[in-house]
């Protein structure tokens, strides 16, 4: 498939390690059932660049933790667009954390570290520490993920999960479980205006 021409943009020096992710995705991705056939003509619009874009919120030289990465969605594409990150990919499945540190060893991302676990995970945050964000796509409702991403942030970071177009009903349901997790109050906004569909980002502060 031919790649937009903005992803050259996006991800500048890294456009090839781009191309070799596309077509890890595309292949051993879909034949390892991370990756659904039905979304391969779409993986670069709606996985790949969508999840790119997300840098734009992130400030020079962040630590960054993307838990429940999966296939490496969005901390791959993050790390590529945005190599002064260091990244955390954190994923709970043997079969998961074993391709993404496949493609980590394959697009020599040595900013990028695996870590098998989970987020709520004591052995996960004594690795991790305190990030200055916490991101993630997908993963789970608001207030379960302000109660796993929260407590990896240090105070005055933030959480910024890429959200769909419920979130605003999510944040009325969860406010009481963001407050106890730690968080402040939520901000909505979109990145990526380059893009045919922008990206929206919930962003809540650590405040304690």
């Amino acid at each position: 498939m031919t790649h937009p021409a903005i992803a050259e943009d996006i991800f500048g020096n890294n456009f090839s390690k781009a191309l070799t992710y596309h077509e890890l995705l595309a292949t051993d991705g879909t034949v390892r059932g991370f990756i659904g056939p039905r979304e391969v003509p779409r993986l670069w619009d709606r996985h790949i660049l969508n999840c790119a874009v997300i840098g734009e919120a992130m400030p020079a030289d962040a630590t960054v933790a993307d838990i429940g990465s999966g296939a490496g969605l969005p901390g791959i594409p993050l790390a590529l667009a945005r190599p002064d990150l260091k990244i955390f990919l954190i994923e709970p499945l043997l079969k998961r954390s074993v391709f993404l540190q496949e493609v980590v060893d394959k697009l020599e991302l040595s900013h990028v570290e695996v870590i098998r676990g989970r987020a709520e995970e004591k052995a996960v945050r004594k690795v991790v520490g305190t990030v200055d964000i916490v991101t993630s796509r997908a993963v789970a409702p608001l207030g379960k993920l302000a109660t796993w991403s929260l407590p990896l942030v240090r105070s005055g970071g933030h959480m910024i999960a890429m959200k769909g177009s419920s979130v605003h009903e999510e944040i009325e349901r969860d406010a009481q479980l963001i407050r106890r997790a730690g968080g402040g109050n939520p901000k909505v906004f979109t990145v990526g205006e380059v893009l045919v569909q922008p990206t929206t980002l919930i962003s809540i502060a650590k405040l304690q």
